[in-house]
């Protein structure tokens, strides 16, 4: 058989699509405080694991440094990207807030968690190979 019908697993097929999209996202926290430890770096991982399978997309990666994190994502094309990151930011936000209200009040970021931008960076020209490896060597905290 010719190998271009060989299956890809990273391939996603849909109804009417077949798609293979993977976005960078990276995002800061409010005034670029030094807030994440290795503890809630682990739970920010698992709330944004959770929202990413609500919406029918992969966490592939995740990590990050005292004032941002960083996830690679591989999702379906009928997803706008901004709503799953208004989400990701959104929930993790009050989760973490709720469960980490001391550490946070302590280190002071006002009424907002994260910054209210972001960046999203298409790993299209990029093999997420690459990308993965660039997010798995980040200066995580113990």
């Amino acid at each position: 058989m010719s190998p271009r019908w060989e299956p890809d697993p990273d391939i996603r097929r849909g109804h009417h699509v077949i798609h293979h999209l993977h976005a960078h996202l990276v995002f800061v926290t409010k005034y670029r405080r030094e807030i994440f430890n290795g503890e809630m770096l682990t739970r920010c991982e698992e709330i944004m694991w959770d929202v990413c399978e609500s919406f029918g997309a992969e966490l592939r990666e995740f990590s990050g440094e005292g004032d941002h994190v960083h996830l690679l994502v591989h999702y379906p094309p009928k997803i706008a990207l901004s709503k799953l990151v208004n989400s990701l930011k959104d929930v993790s936000s009050r989760y973490l807030r709720a469960q980490y209200t001391g550490r946070i009040n302590r280190i002071g970021t006002g009424s907002a968690f994260w910054c209210p931008s972001y960046f999203a960076g298409s790993c299209g020209g990029t093999p997420p190979s690459i990308v993965k490896d660039y997010i798995e060597n980040q200066k995580r905290p113990a």
